[in-house]
């Protein structure tokens, strides 16, 4: 096992055009017993995504994700160049996107497991102020929590939405309405921060998910974005933001 502070996670995301739409459904049925088999892979998700702004009940069949964790870089190195997942996911997708990230600060399980594991305290916070952030939100909704947690998500999410400083994000999901995360990227923590706290509607439920017990298992973990590779929407989104140059591949 390497140390925590080699740790790093990516997430892929694929567009598929409309007719390639059953090729994602296919990849998240096939490739799980090929990823427990990659040198260096900590942990997976394969994942689903949904077509509003953050948690959502529409799924868009069009897009699907990987989520992983890796014990170096250059273990995420080999899989993007030369795995037989990304193969597929370059020759059936109209589109590749993928952040590879250095998680910062996490609490929560995912399936039961700590993705990350023990995480050193960054040593200069202020280091990464002006940087982007990306978060991770994943929760497992209790089936008698349902309906309160889907009513409060649209109001929160009309908090988000035209955000001058929400940069990108997706909702996905494992199991549609049951097992659902949001992974958003910020302009900076303090922007993350700012809309946390300062929405009332966000702190409200909140408050409610734990007085009200909403999750069964929950997640949050935040980290520091290393480096973009391929096109979302035709062009990196995130390049204006970035303190670093994206990847010059297409993919």
């Amino acid at each position: 096992m390497s140390p925590p502070e080699a740790t790093v996670a990516s997430f892929t995301i694929t567009r598929y055009s409309p007719l390639a739409a059953l090729a994602g459904a296919f990849h998240m049925a096939s490739h799980r017993l090929q990823l427990r088999a990659v040198p260096g892979l900590r942990f997976f998700k394969l994942v689903g995504t949904g077509s509003g702004i953050g948690f959502s009940r529409t799924p868009d069949l069009r897009l699907w994700g990987l989520f992983a964790v890796w014990d170096t870089a250059d273990a995420w190195e080999r899989f993007r160049t030369s795995s037989r997942a990304m193969r597929h996911y370059r020759a059936r997708g109209d589109e590749v996107y993928s952040m590879l990230l250095r998680p910062i600060a996490a609490h929560g399980l995912w399936s039961g497991v700590e993705p990350f594991g023990a995480l050193p305290r960054p040593a200069a916070r202020a280091q990464i102020a002006d940087e982007p952030i990306v978060v991770l939100t994943r929760a497992q909704i209790r089936l008698r929590r349902q309906l309160r947690f889907w009513g409060a998500v649209p109001r929160v999410d009309e908090t988000l939405r035209d955000h001058p400083d929400l940069l990108l994000t997706f909702g996905v999901g494992e199991v549609p309405y049951l097992r659902q995360a949001t992974l958003s990227v910020w302009r900076s923590e303090a922007a993350m921060r700012s809309w946390a706290y300062g929405s009332e509607h966000h702190r409200e439920v909140v408050r409610r998910t734990r007085a009200e017990s909403w999750y069964a298992e929950e997640l949050f973990a935040r980290f520091r974005l290393l480096r973009t590779y391929g096109s979302f929407g035709g062009k990196d989104p995130l390049a204006g933001a970035l303190p670093f140059v994206p990847d010059p591949s297409p993919r």
